[in-house]
């Protein structure tokens, strides 16, 4: 038997292995959001972090009625803050949760929530925070309505895995569904409005390197997924 005689049944296999994992995937058995702590992002984000104090006067994008009904059967949880430090850097902070992160209930990227507002994101890319505990993968946007430029960054984290686009998303999914697991999961945004938009990254990396730190180490996974070592 030739070597392209052998292309059929092996491609055959690939296929019978892959839909018996979807199988599988499509039906998994344990949630996890019941393993470990009760998430509760009131209590697990400070109000004070740092040098950082809630300010009250503004609030991050609030979505449309028929948008945020879906946002609503996909999360349990969200949080939404405007943080200011002591030389007036403003950054919105807005955290959703959801203990299914199956297929039919995965999160929403902010590129779509945001084009669902009437935004425009002109820009997209991928960029690291370095942080106490290692490396934070995150994805940076910059979407703009009429005068306001506003600066994004985020990351979704799928059980304890960061992912940054629909991709990674699907296969963390499989990953966990293979195991009998339904993930849970977390959208971390921050954003600033400034025109200014390397100004606005670097206040949001120094925000956002104290956010981590202070949050729980039992539940930083959770929020802020396995750290990669730096270097």
């Amino acid at each position: 038997m030739n070597a392209q005689s052998l292309i059929k049944p092996i491609l055959l296999a690939i296929l019978m292995l892959i839909a018996a994992g979807l199988t599988i995937a499509a039906t998994p058995r344990q949630r996890m959001a019941d393993l470990g702590p009760k998430l509760d992002l009131e209590q697990i984000v400070p109000e004070s972090l740092g040098d950082w104090r809630i300010d009250r006067s503004i609030m991050p994008v609030v979505p449309a009625p028929d948008v945020q009904a879906k946002l609503d059967q996909i999360y349990n949880q969200t949080l939404a803050r405007t943080y200011v430090d002591k030389q007036g850097n403003r950054v919105m902070l807005s955290i959703a949760y959801g203990g299914d992160q199956s297929d039919a209930m995965r999160a929403h990227r902010p590129e779509v929530c945001y084009a669902a507002q009437g935004f425009q994101v002109v820009r997209s890319s991928l960029s690291q925070v370095a942080t106490q505990f290692g490396v934070l993968p995150v994805k940076r946007l910059i979407a703009t309505k009429g005068t306001r430029h506003e600066p994004i960054t985020y990351w979704i984290v799928v059980g304890d895995n960061i992912v940054l686009d629909g991709l990674q998303q699907k296969l963390a999914q499989l990953r966990y569904g293979l195991t009998g697991t339904i993930p849970d999961g977390v959208l971390v945004r921050v954003s600033t409005i400034d025109t200014n938009s390397e100004h606005s990254f670097q206040v949001q990396d120094r925000f956002l390197k104290t956010f981590v730190s202070a949050i729980e180490g039992e539940v930083r996974a959770r929020i802020a997924g396995r750290f990669e070592t730096a270097g």
